[in-house]
Parts: C-alpha cells; structure tokens; sequence
C-alpha cells in the first residue's frame, strides 16, 4: 500500500523564503513542525492509501483530466491558519483566487471519486503547508504574527505540471517520492 496525493510543487522564491524564515525565527519558543520548503506543495487531492496495483488507473485517470488544462499562474499572497485563533493547526500560504486551480482540483477530485475515491467532506482551499503545531506558548503574540504577515505578495508562479506523489512517514520526517509527473504542456497565450 502506498499513501498518495496529487499536488502542484513550489519552488519558492526569496520573498517566500524570506516570510517563512520570519516565522520560524519570531514563533521558535512554540512547537511547530516546519515543512522544509523543498517539500513545499499545493494538494489538489488527497488519495490517501491505495494498492499499487491501482497506480496505472489513478495515472490514466490524472492524465485525462489535466489534458484539458493549460500552463497556470498563481499569486501566493496570504497566510493563515486552520483550526482556530484558540487551536490552531496549521500554518500556510495562500493563494489569490483561481478559477482554473479550483476547476483542476474539482476535476481531479470528481473523476476519482467516480471510480472510488471518496471524495473528501471538507471544502477545496488551495494552500501550501509550512508548518504544522504542536504546541503554542502565548496564543496572542502567535496571533499577532500572523495577522501582521497575513495579506502579502509572496510569489507568482507557473503553474507547469501537476505531480503523483507518496507520502513516506518516518518517526521524525515525511517525505515525498515523486511517482510521476504530468505536463501542462499548452502555453499561456
């Protein structure tokens, strides 16, 4: 059994890595779980455990809902939290709205979900994970980080390809092993 998702990789410019240095250094007295920004992602779906067995269906079924799609720009420009300013969860960046991410994930998530994989109950908010919380010491100075940090342009991207990823958990770390990767190969007139 291998833990999959679909997602789109950031690699993240220096005013993402700027911000995000930020926050490690003014939040390091709580216990968060920093995502390397190597691993930076957007999930587009969630697969979550699957027989390999059933790889070369969820590849076909990727590569006919992306071929509708062209090369895509994103606006990283927000950060917040799930959960709540009493528990919160997780840490990310966000981005501007966008139609055709919306539309991609939705596809993704209906096709598979049409073969039998559940679609989650939970809405689509296109975010990067940078950091996941344990523990936080003083909730408002937390907060007040946050919301000084929380609307900002961080980064444009391009959008060039959409990635079959497994989910590996070690004790300590996750890492993802790219299992294929699919081109958004038409060019943004």
């Amino acid at each position: 059994m291998k833990r999959l998702f679909i997602a789109i990789k950031l690699t993240p410019n220096a005013n993402v890595l700027g911000v995000y240095n930020y926050l490690r250094k003014e939040l390091s007295y709580n216990k968060i779980r920093w995502v390397e920004p190597g691993n930076f992602h957007l999930t587009l779906k969630f697969i979550g455990e699957t027989q390999e067995s059933k790889i070369p269906y969820i590849i076909e079924i990727i590569k006919n809902a992306i071929g509708n799609y062209d090369i895509m720009k994103l606006n990283i420009n927000k950060i917040g939290i799930f959960g709540s300013s009493y528990k919160p969860r997780i840490i990310w960046f966000g981005i501007a709205k966008n139609k055709k991410i919306d539309n991609l994930a939705n596809d993704l998530i209906n096709n598979l979900d049409a073969v039998g994989f559940v679609k989650d109950n939970q809405n689509f908010i296109p975010h990067f994970t940078i950091g996941r919380i344990t523990n936080i010491i003083d909730k408002k100075v937390f907060n007040s980080i946050i919301d000084e940090k929380q609307s900002i342009i961080l980064q444009q991207a391009e959008v060039k390809e959409v990635i079959l990823y497994e989910s590996i958990q070690t004790h300590k770390n996750i890492c993802y092993n790219e299992i294929f990767c699919f081109s958004l190969t038409k060019e943004i007139t």
